[in-house]
């Protein structure tokens, strides 16, 4: 992997990191469907108009199935499973857990005969799920049955991103990677509008809520899929998901800084182990030049 690539994975991993406080944010307000809903529809927009400006056009129809079973892997399921946990779990937490993608990510390119299974990825899969078991363990949150929920919720996002993910890869080799991310957004918009609709009654929006739902919708669930469709035309898809790696360190870090989550000098270990997996299965190495 190129220090190019390297660096853009950090760069998608600070933003999403984002996402997690907002989330926090913005689920109580709008529950985890309606703000899956509203997620959706934000970054159709965006993508939409994306389209319009740059002049380029809708995949064609014989596709649009296979991108709704895109959109209910690596949109729909994550962002409503997300969300959930975010009704119960501080953001870092829920940043951590999203660290268990690339183990499923490396799992469905074997299984699929997309990738080799080689000792280091095996290696920083394991370093990687260590570093998560540290900073839970050495965390401030006391373990409880919410605790485990919210983590099973976490668990099955990531498993879902983990999985879509090599269908993403073989799309963004298929198709334009914008068109691609405007119509997933799109169809989870439609996906999601009925049951989204339904919890109307039950919301209580704010401003705050309200700016944090744009935010995450427009830019951490439109605008980086887009970018993240278009590094997966150049890196495999299991180094594209160990950016999830690096997502706990900044979900921690914008939890304190912004919602004044704890954070205890115990999590220093599990943050070193987790940046030391980013690099395994990555294969980057910061030492070695490109060819």
């Amino acid at each position: 992997m190129r220090t190019r690539h390297f660096v853009q994975l950090i760069f998608l991993s600070a933003l999403w990191g984002w996402s997690f406080p907002l989330v926090r944010i913005a689920s109580p307000a709008f529950g985890p469907v309606g703000l899956a809903g509203i997620r959706c529809a934000f970054a159709a927009v965006v993508l939409v108009v994306l389209m319009r400006v740059l002049r380029q056009r809708w995949p064609a129809r014989g596709t649009w199935k296979g991108m709704t079973l895109l959109s209910l892997l690596t949109v729909v399921a994550p962002f409503v499973f997300v969300n959930s946990a975010g009704l119960v779990l501080p953001s870092g937490y829920s940043a951590v857990f999203n660290a268990t993608t690339p183990l499923f990510g490396v799992m469905a390119a074997a299984a699929m005969g997309e990738e080799r299974l080689t000792p280091a990825r095996l290696v920083g899969c394991a370093l990687g799920f260590l570093g998560v078991i540290l900073l839970v363990r050495l965390g401030p949150m006391a373990v409880d049955k919410w605790v485990v929920l919210g983590a099973l919720a976490c668990i099955v996002a990531s498993a879902s991103y983990g999985f879509g993910t090599l269908l993403m890869k073989r799309a963004a080799m298929a198709h334009q990677p914008l068109p691609t991310s405007a119509m997933v957004h799109v169809a989870g918009s439609l996906v999601l509008l009925v049951p989204a609709t339904a919890t109307i009654p039950l919301m209580h929006p704010t401003w705050g809520a309200l700016a944090a739902a744009a935010f995450i919708g427009a830019v951490t669930s439109g605008f980086m899929y887009w970018l993240s469709m278009r590094l997966l035309r150049e890196i495999p898809a299991s180094a594209a998901t160990s950016s999830a790696f690096m997502i706990p360190l900044f979900g921690v870090a914008w939890g304190r800084i912004f919602l004044d989550e704890p954070v205890t000098a115990g999590m220093l270990p599990g943050c070193l182990l987790v940046l030391a997996a980013m690099a395994l299965v990555t294969g980057f190495n910061p030492f070695r030049r490109a060819a």
